[in-house]
């Protein structure tokens, strides 16, 4: 998460510096795919052993894990809205690009430096009532853009505020959904975590421009609180009817491709190594800091 939001603050600074009405910006992003896919494909490390898993129903991971699920969709739909609309409405407002640029900056920045303090608390407390403070903090800070002066002294501290909570609410979620599910499930859970969060990504700037038409930018960010509102809600609840599960760790080790058998059959190594590193670890394993 630290590596995304570096290459997102990078991103947005760079809008206020080159020309996006021509190509050239578009032909630099397709030149930098270029060069991924030639570091991938030129590699000599050996691609990793591939096992047949078992699939994991939908109705599994609800069922364990609904608030992660819940702020998955929440947080894609208000992320989505949020990157996708209020750039727009500055730009309508007549703000220059250099200033929308810095505002964007600042709330993608905000989000790098919630990553590793959320992380750390969410380690150490119910990761349920971290996320509802969490969702809370993000309305506040929402409500905050709204009716305070418009003016970039105040809205750009808002601004970080804001993009910390928005950008922590999903790594939250993730490691709740693996502290609740076996540790062999790690890259179904993840899957299906991005994928409702991407139908929440579908569906933020569907509803919030149909917000924004008839109310404006504010209807919109009411739209995000309310949402983060009810999510907190949500958390809460449950965090009172459902005990938390224990936050358990794993030793970390960079291993070489030769080992990655390792990662793909964590519980049930049969090796003399896979046994000794993995030795007396419960199926009921948190990763968040790998999520870190």
């Amino acid at each position: 998460m630290v590596g995304t939001f570096v290459a997102l603050s990078a991103g947005q600074l760079l809008i206020g510096w080159i020309e996006v009405e021509g190509a050239g910006a578009f032909n630099a992003i397709v030149a930098l795919f270029a060069v991924a896919v030639v570091m991938v494909s030129m590699t000599r490390a050996e691609p990793p052993q591939t096992a047949p898993t078992e699939a994991l129903p939908y109705g599994q991971l609800l069922r364990a894990a609904p608030i992660a699920v819940a702020g998955c969709v929440v947080q894609g739909l208000i992320g989505s809205a949020f990157y996708a609309l209020v750039p727009a409405w500055m730009q309508d407002e007549g703000i220059v690009r250099e200033t929308i640029a810095l505002s964007m900056l600042v709330a993608v920045a905000g989000g790098l430096a919630f990553q590793v303090p959320v992380g750390r608390l969410s380690d150490r407390f119910d990761r349920r009532i971290v996320l509802a403070g969490l969702s809370l903090g993000f309305a506040g800070s929402a409500a905050a853009l709204v009716h305070l002066p418009h003016s970039l002294p105040v809205v750009l501290p808002v601004a970080a505020l804001l993009g910390g909570f928005m950008s922590t609410l999903y790594p939250v979620c993730a490691a709740h959904a693996h502290d609740r599910m076996p540790a062999d499930r790690v890259v179904a859970v993840s899957s299906q975590l991005i994928l409702v969060g991407g139908l929440g990504s579908v569906v933020g700037p569907l509803i919030g421009t149909g917000i924004m038409a008839h109310a404006g930018l504010n209807g919109l960010f009411y739209l995000m609180a309310a949402a983060t509102v009810l999510l907190a809600l949500i958390a809460v609840g449950q965090s009172l009817v459902i005990a938390a599960p224990e936050h358990l760790t794993r030793s970390f080790a960079i291993l070489a491709p030769q080992a990655t058998p390792l990662g793909h059959d964590p519980l049930g190594a049969s090796d003399g190594v896979s046994q000794e590193v993995f030795s007396g670890v419960p199926e009921q394993s948190s990763i968040h800091s790998h999520d870190r």
